[in-house]
């Protein structure tokens, strides 16, 4: 069954247990983004949207639509795909002032109605393929309007988010009975960011919120983004002449892993102890090479979400540039091995008061450039600290 059938089925089904239990969500004095009451912000976040047109995507039981148009003097349109959701919304809320209760799929109303001034998602985007949500949200906003989405980071089962864009099956959880399989987009605040660019936002701010119960591994995202103006034609570019430019500069990165017994190094076959990293390919982002070489290198698994980088090394050896980027990992999978055919092994653990002698110059200059305290002796090189991102 296609994820998304599989969605409005699960959805469905919990709209009609609640019906039964005839339960409705009280509607709250503040808007919250999260499954904690206080933890985030409130709905400053949409900006002023008195007598503006608000659209609540995925609108459920329609407590958050009230609570937008009896505090704020919003005009929200509610749009719920379950009918058993929309049925429970319009049995509370039906004759409540400014707010409109639709039972649709929101991309096909998008497709027919004005624009809005103002959307948001609590919840609820992430049940939907972002490559039919998100073109449909761009062409269904004004130029400017805020577009609020809280989304699921990690679930509880600690299980963190995909650097894919595809679903993977969640479960809703409802008291005593059985639990609901779902197939939700759980994507990486990076990957959520470029999907928004591609598709004509700008991102102004991801913000991610721990549960605060600190035995519990839930984590919510909360994206902040907002429709970008139309844009001219594409202006078009060519290169200088058919040939290859010369090599003149060598571009690599080496990452840092911090545990309980030091620093991860390795031995290289010429002697030089290193840390896991390597030249980047071509099309490849720093982050994805920091995970291909530590993968090739060492056998850990990390993903590009729990990298860092933290600036730009510049030098230059026999008048080559070589620009080298290092990079924190934060988490990974595995224990270091060596791997057939590569140059560097025998990896382990050093304490940072009790670093070897003859470390690689690269993996000295990002160690000092990470930890100026530490006392390595190298070469030079230029550091360009990269800004800190949410």
């Amino acid at each position: 069954m296609p994820a998304e059938d599989t969605n409005a089925r699960a959805w469905q089904i919990y709209g009609q247990r609640q019906l039964t239990r005839a339960y409705t969500p009280p509607v709250p004095e503040r808007l919250g983004w999260t499954p904690w009451e206080g933890i985030g912000p409130g709905a400053e976040v949409l900006g002023d949207v008195t007598g503006r047109r608000v659209l609540d995507i995925g609108s459920g039981a329609g407590h958050h639509a009230v609570h937008l148009a009896q505090a704020h003097g919003a005009r929200v349109t509610a749009v719920e795909l379950s009918p058993t959701q929309h049925e429970r919304a319009v049995g509370a809320h039906a004759d409540v002032d400014g707010v409109e209760f639709i039972q649709a799929d929101v991309t096909e109303h998008l497709a027919g109605a004005e624009p809005f001034d103002a959307a948001y998602a609590i919840g609820t985007l992430a049940f939907i393929d972002p490559h039919r949500s998100l073109p449909a949200l761009r062409d269904g906003l004004r130029p400017g309007a805020p577009l609020i989405l809280s989304l699921l980071h990690t679930d509880l089962h600690g299980c963190g988010p995909s650097m894919e864009v595809a679903p993977r099956e969640q479960t809703i959880l409802l008291r005593d009975d059985p639990p609901l399989p779902t197939q939700m987009w759980v994507l990486a605040p990076q990957l959520w960011e470029d999907l928004l660019t591609e598709y004509g936002f700008r991102v102004e701010a991801i913000d991610l919120y721990p549960d605060p119960d600190e035995s519990a591994a839930v984590i919510q995202q909360l994206i902040r983004a907002r429709r970008l103006p139309g844009r001219p034609a594409r202006v078009s570019s060519r290169p200088r002449s058919t040939r290859a430019p010369a090599a003149h500069a060598a571009v690599g990165v080496g990452a840092i892993l911090l545990s309980r017994q030091g620093i991860l190094l390795g031995q290289h076959r010429r002697g030089t102890l290193e840390l896991p990293g390597g030249s980047v390919e071509a099309g490849e982002s720093f982050e994805d090479a920091v995970v291909r070489e530590l993968a090739e290198e060492t056998g850990l698994v990390a993903r590009t979400a729990g990298v860092r980088l933290l600036g730009t090394l510049v030098d230059h050896v026999e008048g080559v540039l070589r620009v080298t980027v290092g990079a924190l990992v934060h988490a990974w999978q595995g224990q270091p091995v060596t791997q057939p055919d590569e140059s560097v092994g025998d990896w382990a653990w050093h304490p940072l008061d009790q670093l070897p002698d003859g470390l690689f110059v690269c993996s000295a200059q990002i160690l000092t450039a990470w930890r100026p305290d530490l006392s390595i002796d190298h070469p030079q090189a230029h550091f360009n600290a990269f800004a800190p991102t949410t």
